[in-house]
């Protein structure tokens, strides 16, 4: 296996807990702060192999919630990672934390990537997220980054909401579009039993409304300039999510933090979500070692994510095997589902809407 070369960190504190959020998050308290950073680099001294890192990744939560002391103490304990001199270094940001202190801090200490929380404009929407944005406070924001010398920012865009319209959404699209971002990251709502949405047994709207919207995303930034290179993500060119990739690329990644998940040594792990265990030094929570079948099915799955698929040539250099043997693509190749093309397979693009049932058939 390929040395690690990608690192994710979960921060899991936010100003607000946002309705449909499933990722592990307390309410910030900085009581926490101090007795969280040690474990994560007790965690980080425990695992970490010393690889040079071509990607570094901070997600949550909320990174930026964090104060400038605090997120001035954080970047002293991941000193310790060597990053290559091209590293692709993500942090994630609400956009009401984007000051000119702490954008700053962030470009000086090597971040050269924001993902900003933005998720709509549309007032009636924000309130049912529970979140808050304005377009103008976004945009000085925004171009306060710029002027700072950031030159990569993905914004993310939540869609299929109770009560939206494709209206609402294209005025969204017109907005995210005015602030220029390299990347955007578009989600459906996903309603989680765990969440506030979940708890108030919300309904998700109709399949057939929700892959409407999903046309017009691909159409629209499709139109703008921005290359679809993977099922729910858009990037102009050359500024495609590198972290991200190593997820759908099936590479192995170190996952630090309270809730993180990684892939080491063959191994997918996912971290307590409890910060209470957390806080113990209880850091593992569940760990399986991967078979050759469960490699070889994840490769695909996560590989027919991106619109280029899965080459067969790279999947018998891997595994020794023709993919061909081991998955039923024919049958799916001959109803138009699958598309074989220059010795790769792929998922139709009209067709990756309904991507998990063409998974469902292959697995």
């Amino acid at each position: 296996m390929d040395k690690i070369r990608a690192v994710y960190i979960h921060i899991p504190f936010c100003n607000s807990i946002c309705s449909y959020c499933d990722f592990c998050k307390v309410v910030y308290n900085d009581d926490w702060i101090k007795p969280y950073f040690k474990r994560l680099e007790e965690e980080i001294d425990n695992a970490y192999m010393g690889e040079e890192l071509k990607t570094l990744y901070v997600g949550g939560g909320t990174p930026t919630c964090l104060n400038i002391n605090e997120l001035e103490e954080f970047f002293k304990i991941i000193q310790k990672f060597k990053k290559s001199k091209d590293i692709e270094f993500t942090m994630e940001a609400n956009i009401n934390d984007l000051e000119e202190e702490k954008l700053q801090l962030l470009y000086e200490n090597g971040v050269n990537r924001l993902s900003v929380g933005i998720e709509s404009f549309n007032s009636d929407k924000l309130k049912f997220m529970n979140r808050t944005a304005d377009f103008k406070d976004a945009k000085r924001r925004i171009d306060l980054a710029r002027k700072i010398g950031f030159k990569n920012i993905n914004v993310d865009l939540m869609y299929a909401i109770p009560g939206e319209n494709n209206k609402v959404l294209q005025k969204d699209l017109q907005l995210i579009l005015k602030l220029k971002p390299e990347h955007i990251s578009t989600y459906s709502l996903m309603i989680e039993k765990n969440t506030l949405v979940g708890l108030n047994k919300i309904k998700p709207i109709e399949e057939d409304r929700d892959a409407k919207m999903y046309e017009t995303i691909c159409k629209t930034l499709k139109k703008a300039g921005y290359i679809h290179y993977e099922l729910s993500n858009f990037a102009k060119k050359g500024k495609e999510s590198k972290h991200n990739l190593t997820y759908w690329n099936n590479l192995e990644y170190y996952g630090f933090g309270c809730g993180a998940s990684g892939y080491v040594a063959a191994v997918r792990y996912e971290n307590t979500k409890s910060l209470t265990e957390y806080l113990k030094g209880n850091f593992i929570s569940s760990k399986a070692l991967m078979s050759k079948v469960d490699n070889m099915e994840n490769e695909l799955i996560l590989g027919l994510r991106k619109l280029e698929g899965v080459s067969l040539t790279e999947f018998f250099d891997k595994y020794e095997e023709n993919m061909q043997n081991i998955f039923p693509l024919k049958p799916l190749i001959k109803s138009g589902e699958l598309i074989y093309k220059d010795n790769r397979i792929y998922i139709n693009p009209k067709k990756l809407y309904v991507m998990n049932e063409i998974l469902i058939k292959l697995i």
